[in-house]
């Protein structure tokens, strides 16, 4: 029948998740320094060995093989090794007593600490041939203790370690609540392995997109770029690497079940999809959203761009305390410069030469000329004018085809303004300047036909006043024309 201290030592593996060799293994050495504290065995060489079968401790008391004793815990003298082992040679250790213990209860409470170390050693060296090539990769973890400045978490057989700078702005994590944390690193030190583990790093967001995106984690939708801010807004450039695959809708899903999935693990952080453009100029405009983006204009030189929006959506396009434009700059790697659309327009444009500025500033300075000046104006005077302006027709052409263009605007306004008014004018004379010789109807005789062009009846009187309205738009007609002419030889 099997001992206890064989139960235990099976009860130990389990619970460790260690190989039941390594336990007796650790068990041996912790049974080693027990017996060496035995005043029997003091300074005596001791191997244990335990049978894991029947859960008996063998203890041997080893000695070296020397020409001259000076230990005789220690030593033992050739002619004495070689009664013990016919073959022994100076130099060999050999057993010189074997003694069967029982472990019992004593000899348990003597090696618990050192048993507790080994094992201890033992787990480390396993967690660090465990993780020592998973770095980047996202594991679930178990809170254990929170400390300030750092979390203590459960992460399978090894116990990692967050720090103040890996944890995301915002959350609050308690005892026994569970994570998903990505690993960082993993270093040897003189404690054992440590694990960094990571709950603000970028990476973590695309490892929750491949586990939840199958096109992600197949290859037909890559992650170009991922830039965050852990606990307030994150932006994901996509791309589809396989043709016909519509990689912004594939990483929302249906009704945004997919993304929502991310966001639910990182406690509500907002999450912007981006598709991946080989223009730079759509590119920074499809990273500045939600806001609209106008125009795109790039200094090459500087590596800066300006982005052109809205008025309405400036403070958009900017994001609250600058964060939208920052996490735009860095996942294009553009330094960017966001104005309005009228802002834009302001902006000066570089300073005219001196010879354009003179002469802006005399047209200024003209003043409108009266009849009389005009009708004193000489022909010469008039030419040197003509000339003058013929030299800096280049530089005024603009302001001069604007004002034709209002001049002519203005005149179609006031020309169909007048013909309203005659028109109605017309009306109502009509209406009420009907000629003296309507009412003076001639006398017939009976039998007599009018067909001397008289009035006879109300629809002659009506025919004649049609015919006094046809006589006077025909007359305001030509006015107009002679006013158009008029003003066009002014």
């Amino acid at each position: 029948m099997k001992s206890d201290f064989i139960i235990a030592v099976t009860q130990l593996a389990a619970e460790r998740n260690l190989p039941k060799e390594v336990v007796v293994s650790a068990i041996e050495a912790a049974m080693v320094a027990a017996f060496k504290k035995d005043s029997n065995a003091s300074g005596q060489q001791i191997s244990v060995t335990l049978n894991p079968d029947s859960g008996i401790v063998k203890v041997d008391v080893l000695k070296t093989v020397v020409v001259e004793i000076n230990d005789d815990q220690r030593e033992i003298s050739l002619t004495e090794s070689q009664k013990i082992k016919s073959d022994a040679e100076i130099g060999d250790v050999i057993i010189t007593e074997t003694t069967e213990h029982a472990a019992g209860r004593i000899a348990a409470q003597t090696a618990k600490q050192v048993v507790a170390q080994k094992l201890r050693d033992a787990e480390r060296v396993l967690v660090l041939e465990e993780y020592q090539d998973k770095e980047g990769d996202v594991f679930p973890a178990l809170v254990q203790r929170v400390d300030p400045g750092v979390v203590l978490l459960e992460m399978g057989r090894a116990e990692v370690i967050m720090p103040t700078d890996e944890q995301s702005f915002g959350e609050k994590y308690r005892v026994s609540q569970r994570l998903k944390v990505v690993i960082q690193s993993v270093r040897d030190s003189s404690r054992g392995p440590e694990i960094i583990v990571s709950r603000a790093s970028s990476i973590l967001v695309k490892r929750l997109f491949e586990l939840e995106v199958p096109e992600i984690y197949n290859g037909a939708i890559e992650i170009v770029d991922v830039s965050r801010e852990a606990g307030s807004r994150t932006k994901v450039s996509v791309r589809p690497i396989q043709s016909g695959v519509d990689a912004v809708g594939s990483c929302v899903g249906f009704r945004g079940s997919r993304i929502q999935n991310v966001v639910n693990e990182l406690n509500g952080e907002k999450i912007d999809i981006i598709e991946w453009k080989t223009d730079i100029k759509a590119y920074i405009a499809k990273a500045l959203s939600p806001s609209d983006v106008v125009y795109v204009d790039l200094v090459e030189d500087e590596h800066l761009a300006i982005a052109v929006v809205p008025d309405r959506q400036l403070s958009l396009a900017i994001g609250k305390d600058g964060q939208n434009a920052r996490l735009a700059a860095k996942l294009t790697g553009w330094t960017i410069d966001i104005k309005s659309d009228q802002e834009y327009e302001r902006i000066p444009t570089p300073e005219p030469d001196e010879d354009i500025q003179d002469v802006e500033s005399s047209d200024m300075s003209v003043e409108v000329p009266t009849q009389e000046s005009e009708s004193e104006q000489t022909t010469e005077e008039l030419t040197e004018q003509s000339e003058g302006l013929v030299e800096v027709s280049d530089q005024v052409q603009d302001v001069q085809e604007i004002a034709e263009v209002i001049e002519e605007i203005e005149e179609s306004v006031e020309e169909s303004v007048e013909e309203e008014v005659e028109e109605e004018v017309e009306e109502s004379e009509s209406l009420i300047d009907v000629p003296d010789s309507v009412w003076d109807i001639p006398r017939r005789r009976r039998g007599e036909t009018s067909n001397d062009g008289g009035l006879r009846f109300a629809e002659d009187i009506a025919e004649f006043s049609r015919g006094e309205k046809k006589d006077k738009t025909s007359k305001s007609g030509g006015n107009r024309s002679k006013n158009r002419k008029g003003k066009s030889k002014k």
